[in-house]
């Protein structure tokens, strides 16, 4: 299981859950992979969050003063939520439990793996690319509500430059070396740094756009960041 033709796919709870569950996106998403599926690839998914942290993270403030440990916890079972609405959605094509420790190598016949969080201080990003590490994948694409990673905030600055190829070193200058709770930027620091070293490719690309995805997974000309 998992060693050839493996995909390893950080999909962001921005996607599954923006503000309510995306039921149209998740059909379609679930069309594209069951179709990748029969034509001999494998899947190893790892869900974030979205608005379902988000919302319990804002409730939470408003009752008392949270540390980041504990926004963490919160944010780690947002992603467990939406994991196991992922899992279940793909029915007999997926393992039967969700991987919470990417450490743990999983001997399955099933094509889909699915992913969550796992301990304060792990992004789902650093989660993909540590499962990427345990099973041996060479490849991570981050799906989040973006094309393109940027030199700069583009939500500050209007002359923002959108990056289709870069390094690893480069790239870590741009997000920096520290990682905090719902930090807004394109790919974790600390997941960037185990990528580098690794000798990992990320891709940065909008995962509402399945067709642009379908691309990527057929090894075709696709918009977005590819960082290596």
């Amino acid at each position: 299981m998992l060693k050839n033709n493996v995909f390893v796919l950080s999909l962001g709870g921005s996607l599954i859950v923006p503000d309510e569950v995306d039921y149209k996106f998740v059909k379609e998403f679930k069309k594209l992979i069951e179709k990748k599926v029969s034509e001999g690839n494998k899947f190893i998914i790892v869900c974030g969050g979205g608005g379902l942290n988000r919302k319990y993270n804002e409730a939470g403030k408003k009752i008392r003063k949270l540390s980041n440990e504990e926004l963490d916890w919160i944010g780690i079972h947002a992603t467990r939520y939406n994991a196991q609405f992922i899992r279940i959605m793909f029915g007999d094509l997926v393992y039967r439990e969700i991987i919470i420790d990417p450490h743990k190598k999983i001997i399955t016949r099933k094509p889909i793996i699915i992913g969550a969080g796992y301990i304060p201080g792990w992004s789902s990003d650093y989660d993909a690319v540590y499962l990427a590490k345990t099973y041996g994948a060479k490849k991570v694409a981050n799906l989040s509500n973006i094309d393109y990673a940027y030199d700069k905030d583009p939500k500050k600055f209007k002359n923002a430059v959108p990056i289709k190829e870069i390094s690893w070193p480069d790239f870590r200058k741009i997000v920096g070396d520290k990682w905090e709770p719902r930090m807004n930027k394109p790919f974790d620091p600390i997941a960037s740094r185990e990528a580098e070293k690794l000798g990992l490719e990320v891709v940065i690309m909008n995962g509402k756009k399945l067709k642009n995805l379908d691309k990527y997974l057929d090894g075709k000309k696709f918009i977005g960041t590819v960082i290596k």
